[in-house]
Parts: C-alpha cells; structure tokens; sequence
C-alpha cells in the first residue's frame, strides 16, 4: 500500500478504532475474503520487527500502528520477543453483549526470553476471533497459487509505546523515553571500576 501513514480520510477523521469495529469491520471481513472499505490496514509479519520499526510499514496513527498479522506462537525480532500478559479478554458486541472475539496484551522485552531480558514499554493488542467464529477452519486457494491458506489464523496487532512520563518523571522535568532510560541505566560508568 506505500506509505500507512496517510490514509486518504476527510480532513478532521481519524482512525481511532473501538476493539469491536477492529474485529467486526476488519478481521472478520478480512476472514471470510471480503473487502474492507476503506482498505487500509495493511497485511505484516510482526516478528521480524522491532516495535520500533514499525513506522512506515503499518498503518500509524498517532503513536499507535495497526495491522494484520498471522497468529503464531514465535513472537521473537531480531533484538526482543513478544511476552503475553494476563489472561485473553472477551470482545462483546456493545448491541447484543455477544462475544466477538478475543484480545490480548503483549510486552515488548529486549533481549532473549527469560530472566535476562529487559522489559520495555512497548505494548501490543492482538485481536482474533473468537473460537465460535474461526471454527470453520475456512482455507482458500488463492489466485494463481495452489497453497491452501486458512484465513482463520489471522490476528489484528495495535502496537504502541505506553508513555514513561505518566509513571515517573526526571528531576529536571525531562521525559525520556523508555528505551532511553533502558539504554542509560546500561551506560551507568559509575558502577564500572577500571583497572589503575
């Protein structure tokens, strides 16, 4: 789709989806091969990239990136991995207080999974069907193409960086962000001692 970041709204619209219109309007449309109006969200496999690079290949609205992705159990990038948090929340439908779908946190850890890694501020919402909608293990072949894809497996990722500055602020008023603080607290040369 070229550049996310503009999506070709009126002046004074924004796309600031509810956790119902992200699986109503758009993952179950893009479940059953149905078009969604306006196309935007874009199709992406998360796990090669860091949060931070997701700016220019998802849909970015503010601070927050929005797309497609695979559901997958490997949630590592090349300098982190996805962590879940918590339990799966149920998305209800506001009209009948029917479930929808699903939603999922996830934080964001440099390093390799364990003990060792660094947690960041990094945060995603994965949305999927719920299981009742997704059973139909619908697979399709594609045009051209002889390999059967199950539609079913598709998630909408929102990806954004929790503000640091809410939790705790520098003495000089300064807010950093929360990588900067990750990367400071590693370069503390106080606690280094050289050799004479």
């Amino acid at each position: 789709m070229g550049d996310h970041r503009n999506v070709n709204l009126p002046p004074g619209f924004r796309f600031y989806p509810t956790d119902e219109e992200l699986i109503v309007h758009f993952l179950q449309r893009k479940a059953a091969l149905l078009p969604c109006h306006p196309d935007v969200i874009p199709d992406l496999e998360l796990y090669p990239y860091d949060p931070w690079e997701l700016d220019g290949k998802a849909l970015g609205e503010g601070n927050r990136w929005y797309f497609y992705s695979r559901r997958t159990p490997n949630r590592s990038t090349g300098n982190g991995h996805w962590k879940p948090m918590g339990i799966d929340e149920p998305v209800v439908n506001s009209n009948s207080s029917n479930k929808v779908g699903m939603k999922k946190y996830f934080v964001f850890y440099i390093g390799e999974s364990g003990p060792a890694g660094i947690k960041t501020n990094w945060i995603m919402q994965e949305y999927r069907l719920s299981d009742s909608d997704s059973g139909s293990g619908r697979s399709s072949k594609r045009r051209g193409g002889h390999s059967k894809i199950d539609y079913s497996k598709w998630v909408i990722c929102r990806v954004y960086e929790r503000n640091c500055s809410e939790e705790e602020e520098d003495d000089d008023g300064t807010e950093l962000s929360c990588l900067d603080e990750v990367f400071l607290s590693l370069d503390d040369l106080d606690e280094i001692s050289l050799p004479n």
